[in-house]
């Protein structure tokens, strides 16, 4: 029996972080369920022995079914069948298992079935799932759609459909089209108000939708006549489970991730609610969706990170060539030891972020119930910003190393990694969508390159800078400052022109070197905690100041006029 959570020793470590103490305290507002419901957490030990039993029952069912599923559901696929969706065999079985434990619903209010976990143990969780299988994840993970009901509906719509959430019906964000994928002000599925029963009705279609014959589905659509922009969308839930106004088209034949159906909608007078206010749908709820789904998606690239490190380092360590295993070859262990370093740090990126987003989410709820404090107001802005800022990062970042991680779990099996006998080709395949769904990585550089100009990043830099340190990174320390000293540096050169085009085409470049340095201070911030991180924390600041160089040399001999060479 394996146990995906208690053999990875790197999870248990983030739920002792010091600023867990003030996470629990906000969401379980002091304690005050703990005489309403006799599961509640009556203190902060309790609340983490909570969440680590949750923990160890996902883990259990992630290594000992949803793991050994992967391949068959991969092989089988979802089907349509009279224009709905039934899952693969192994889908099926993982969902149920899941659902019967009770681990939907994880983040939910208790009043409507769920734990009231912090997003901490829930992101957790999410990396199991996603390192035992990547394409399940997005159903499992789908219930971030409850979070968007949970802050923004109405509260006859909350106790409606976030009972079901927590018992394990399916959500699904329908919100691409044909013609409307990153640019979603162009959306034109319709919404019409019928005054006669006082029902909203959709019609259209939507296209690559994840899991898109959800029973409970989150729906962008125009509500607004003579509009062409992301002013006349509304956002909608409507109820798919016993529905027949939504109809499958298809089900996409896709590179990856298999299992996870990716549909195409066509919507045919389907009653549906709205969900807060008119005109807002776009500008202020898929927004925030879409925060949580690339905090998701950055806990799904971990995941397969994982899962490509831990093949890597099996077969490395079975295969024997030239009469030893070839993990004792440089070539190889220098491979399998960046995987690593990539992957715990990603993870670190993944669990600041979240933390930044547990802390502003709960000041958020509270905010709905009273009047915050100044020092409290304060906190949740400063919160918030950097929650804004660390999003995109992470996103990108986690993506591309999952990707990268997958194909060097590859070389390290040779030719076999290119058979299907070997987990690592699916891992391959699943791992290429990262980069795109929920916001490209060039789209998370745009949302990113604020942070870099308003100097977000580096006030944070700043922070670690100063934050004690075990002495024996001290070295490290005095290397990332000229890191340091070295993104400051162009930073000032790209922004000095005040040229819009000469910005854009650098801010990849400068959105990296801000990551390498605040992913090397995240691990030997760790290490400093926990000697499991030194080794990673050295690797990947050998990796990021090379790096961080690279890109100072770029930015240094490139003059501004040299964009039109790259033109076509």
């Amino acid at each position: 029996m394996m146990n995906f959570y208690i053999d990875n020793p790197a999870l248990k470590f983030q739920l002792s972080h010091p600023l867990m103490q003030k996470i629990v305290a906000l969401k379980e507002r002091n304690y005050a369920d703990k005489d309403k419901y006799d599961y509640a957490s009556r203190d902060f030990e309790d609340a983490i022995d909570n969440y680590e039993k949750v923990l160890e029952i996902i883990g259990e069912i992630c290594g000992d079914i949803i793991a050994p599923n992967a391949e068959g559901v991969d092989h089988d696929g979802p089907q349509v069948v009279n224009n709905r969706v039934v899952y693969a065999p192994g889908t099926q079985q993982n969902h149920e298992t899941l659902a019967q434990a009770g681990l939907y619903g994880m983040s939910l209010p208790r009043q409507y079935g769920g734990m009231n976990f912090s997003m901490i143990p829930y992101v957790m969780a999410a990396e199991l799932v996603s390192r035992a299988d990547a394409g399940f994840a997005n159903i499992w993970g789908l219930q971030d759609c409850a979070e968007t009901i949970q802050e923004f509906a109405s509260e006859e719509i909350k106790a409606e459909f976030l009972p079901r959430v927590c018992k394990g019906e399916t959500c699904s964000m329908d919100l691409t089209e044909p013609d409307a994928g990153s640019d979603l002000q162009a959306v034109q599925l319709k919404a019409t108000y019928n005054e006669k029963d006082d029902t909203w009705y959709l019609n259209g279609v939507k296209r690559f939708i994840t899991n898109g014959d959800a029973q409970i589905k989150l729906v962008l659509a125009r509500s607004e006549d003579g509009t062409n922009d992301g002013r006349g969308l509304s956002y909608f839930v409507a109820d798919n489970k016993h529905d027949s106004t939504i109809k499958v088209r298809r089900i996409e034949n896709k590179l990856g991730i298999k299992g996870s159906p990716t549909c195409e909608l066509v919507f045919t007078n389907t009653p549906a609610k709205l969900v807060g206010t008119r005109r807002l749908g776009l500008i202020k709820y898929v927004m925030s969706l879409m925060n949580g789904a690339r905090l998701g998606v950055g806990a799904q690239s971990v995941g397969l990170s994982h899962a490509a490190y831990e093949e890597a380092l099996a077969y490395a360590k079975d295969r024997r060539q030239f009469g030893k295993a070839i993990i004792e070859f440089p070539a190889v262990y220098e491979m399998v030891s960046t995987i690593k370093a990539k992957l715990d740090a990603s993870r670190a990126l993944l669990y600041e972020t979240t933390r930044f987003v547990d802390v502003y989410k709960a000041y958020e709820a509270i905010e709905a119930e009273r009047k915050l404090e100044s020092e409290e107001k304060a906190e949740y802005k400063e919160f918030q910003k950097m929650a804004d800022a660390f999003t995109p990062m992470l996103k990108m970042f986690s993506s591309e190393y999952a990707n990268q991680n997958a194909y060097d779990c590859i070389q390290v099996h040779g030719g076999s990694g290119f058979m299907k006998d070997y987990a690592c080709e699916r891992l391959y395949r699943d791992a290429r969508i990262l980069t795109i769904y929920e916001g490209t990585s060039q789209l998370q550089t745009v949302a990113a390159i604020r942070h870099v100009t308003t100097g977000t990043y580096l006030k944070r830099i700043r922070e670690y800078e100063a934050m004690p340190i075990n002495p024996e990174f001290d070295s490290f320390r005095a290397r990332l400052i000229a890191m340091t000293d070295l993104y400051e540096k162009a930073v000032a050169k790209v922004t000095e022109p005040k040229n819009n085009e000469y910005l854009d085409f650098c801010a990849r470049r400068l959105v990296e070197m801000a990551g390498h340095i605040l992913m090397s201070y995240l691990l030997i911030l760790d290490a400093s905690r926990d000697g499991i991180f030194r080794k990673s924390a050295e690797i990947y600041l050998n990796y990021g100041e090379a790096e961080v160089r690279k890109h100072a040399e770029f930015i240094n001999s490139f003059k501004m006029e040299e964009v039109d060479m790259y033109k076509i």
